[in-house]
């Protein structure tokens, strides 16, 4: 890292719910909706490191269903409302949680990946193999 300024690290939470470079915290982490950018266009950190896989998804399922199926419950046994104001209710909402969190958690994993240098595991050969 010679002939690199120094730099405060940026908090994962931070750069994750912002949406922006895990390294600078300035940049755009994404060019679309859930599309990584190729780089930094703050510090020029090189984005190919990130590969969140299905962690986000993971994550905004059990969330969202925890949060969406305990509020239909609740409403189902004080109310007894008939099913279609569920459908009216709880349709728009388990969408909206779940695209409103999906970024920022992509986002958060990817900052988690590059504060714990984070990579592919790799086997060890050996000298003798």
């Amino acid at each position: 890292m010679a002939g690199q300024p120094y730099r405060a690290p940026v908090s994962p939470l931070a750069a994750g719910l912002g949406c922006r470079c895990p390294r600078c915290g300035r940049g755009k982490l994404f060019k679309g909706f859930l599309d990584l950018a190729p780089k930094c266009e703050a510090c020029d950190l090189d984005y190919s490191f990130a590969d969140a896989g299905d962690g986000p998804a993971v994550f905004v399922i059990l969330i969202a269903g925890t949060i969406v199926v305990g509020l239909a419950l609740w409403v189902e046994f004080a109310y007894e409302p008939p099913l279609w104001v569920h459908v009216l209710l709880w349709l728009p909402l388990i969408l909206l949680v779940s695209i409103g969190m999906l970024r920022p958690l992509k986002a958060l994993m990817v900052a988690l990946q590059y504060r714990n240098k984070a990579a592919e595991g790799r086997l060890d050969r050996g000298a003798g193999s």
